[in-house]
C-alpha cells in the first residue's frame, strides 16, 4: 500500500514540476503605449452615449432601493466594456437589457412576501 502511495505522489510532483516553468520563457508582452491604436480612444455614438447614460442612472436607482439583479449588473459591465471599445451597437444592446432588467426588478418589489409555514 505505502509503495502504491509512493508511486502516484512520485507521479504527481513530477507532472507538477513540468508545468513550474511553463511561462518562464515567454517573451515579454509589448506595452499598451507602444502601439498608436491603443492610446486612440474609441468613440461611441450620441444614441450609445444617451442609452449607456440611462442604463447607469437606472442600475443605480434599482442598486439603492436593493432591486438591482446580477443579469442588470453584467449587462452594465458589458455596456461600459463595449463602449471603451467604441461598440454602439453592443452598448445599445446592453443597455437596453440593463433597462428591461432593472423595470422587471422594480415591479418585483411590489411582490407580496412568500410566508413558509406558520
Amino acid at each position: 500500500m505505502s509503495k502504491v502511495l509512493f508511486a502516484l505522489t512520485s507521479a504527481a510532483l513530477l507532472g507538477l514540476s513540468g508545468c513550474a516553468d511553463l511561462y518562464i520563457n515567454q517573451p515579454a508582452k509589448p506595452a499598451a503605449a507602444a502601439t498608436p491604436a491603443a492610446s486612440v480612444k474609441a468613440e461611441i455614438s450620441a444614441e450609445a452615449k444617451a442609452a449607456l447614460a440611462s442604463a447607469q442612472a437606472v442600475a443605480k436607482d434599482a442598486q439603492s432601493k436593493n432591486a438591482l439583479w446580477t443579469t442588470a449588473q453584467n449587462a452594465l459591465k458589458a455596456a461600459e466594456a463595449a463602449a471603451a471599445k467604441g461598440d454602439s451597437d453592443t452598448v445599445m444592446k446592453q443597455a437596453k437589457i440593463v433597462n428591461d432588467h432593472v423595470q422587471k426588478g422594480l415591479a418585483q418589489l411590489n411582490y407580496p412576501v412568500l410566508k413558509v409555514g406558520d
